[in-house]
């Protein structure tokens, strides 16, 4: 009798695992499960991690400062985004450091429309902690030049606005898959400045991560991951600039069934978070 109750107490618990809802699955670039642990564990090896986001998904937000705090624990950090952009990193510093309240930074600073429930909460990690965090990305209107009028745009800046973008001029591949895969979701409305005001973005932020790098500290980068998926765009600019720097990328993906990794978003990065699909998102 006994043991009916202990196979009946196995299937019950077989029961209640087919039954829970978890909001994502994290799984190693080869499509494997792996664990949150192990995914801190190799950060702790590595001097720069892009941590690839989408803007809007609330699970992943909520990952990002946890995987924050967890690795602060383990070594020094820089951290640094692309929501910021070069010209603020002075507001930045302000809010940083206690000089402007939250009220003068929104005012004097161009946030996006979700710092708040967002990107606040890192922003006020590294205010808490003491911690250097950088506004790593182009000056949005600098991108939109190169789009409409190509790099060489971007020469007629004056000294002062070329300390907020990377130097000129910049290395361009166009093969790079992040940018082919561009050209091809637009078809019709492609146009060739566009991954190239792309990858100004992704070089400017490369720049400034590699500006601020220091001995024996990872820098976290917060970024759309399709700034850093294929070990690409950033990834590709750092390694132009360092290459045996030591990179690990995280991924985001959405996917209706998180239990196995589609096909065509392996390999895109060290560590892939798949998403359900019906998680709340932000905006």
């Amino acid at each position: 009798m006994k043991y009916f109750f202990y196979i009946l107490a196995f299937l019950f618990s077989l029961n209640i695992v087919a039954q829970d809802k978890l909001p994502y699955q994290l799984y190693d670039k080869n499509g494997k499960k792996t664990t949150y642990k192990k995914m801190v564990k190799q950060a702790e090896n590595a001097e720069v991690v892009l941590f690839g986001e989408h803007h809007d998904n609330s699970i992943v937000h909520w990952l990002q400062l946890e995987f924050t705090k967890d690795l602060f624990e383990k070594k020094p950090l820089v951290l640094g985004a692309e929501m910021i952009e070069a010209d603020n990193q002075k507001q930045l510093n302000q809010y940083l450091t206690g000089e402007i309240n939250q009220k003068a930074f929104d005012t004097l600073a161009r946030l996006w429309n979700n710092h708040k429930t967002d990107y606040k909460p890192l922003v006020d990690f590294a205010k808490e902690k003491k911690l250097t965090f950088v506004a790593a990305n182009i000056p949005r209107r600098y991108a939109s030049l190169v789009y409409k009028q190509d790099f060489q745009a971007l020469d007629k800046l004056s000294a002062e606005e070329k300390t907020w973008i990377a130097p000129l001029p910049i290395k361009y591949d166009k093969n790079l898959p992040g940018y082919v895969k561009m050209l091809e979701m637009m078809g019709d409305h492609a146009s060739p400045t566009m991954p190239k005001a792309q990858a100004i973005k992704d070089a400017t932020m490369a720049h400034f991560i590699l500006q601020n790098l220091k001995p024996n500290t990872t820098f976290v980068h917060y970024n759309g991951s399709f700034h850093s998926d294929n070990f690409d765009g950033i990834n590709w600019y750092l390694k132009q600039g360092k290459p045996d720097l030591k990179i690990m990328t995280i991924a985001t993906v959405s996917q209706k069934d998180i239990s196995k990794i589609e096909k065509e978003n392996l390999k895109l990065a060290d560590f892939i978070i798949v998403v359900d699909e019906d998680v709340t998102k932000t905006f």
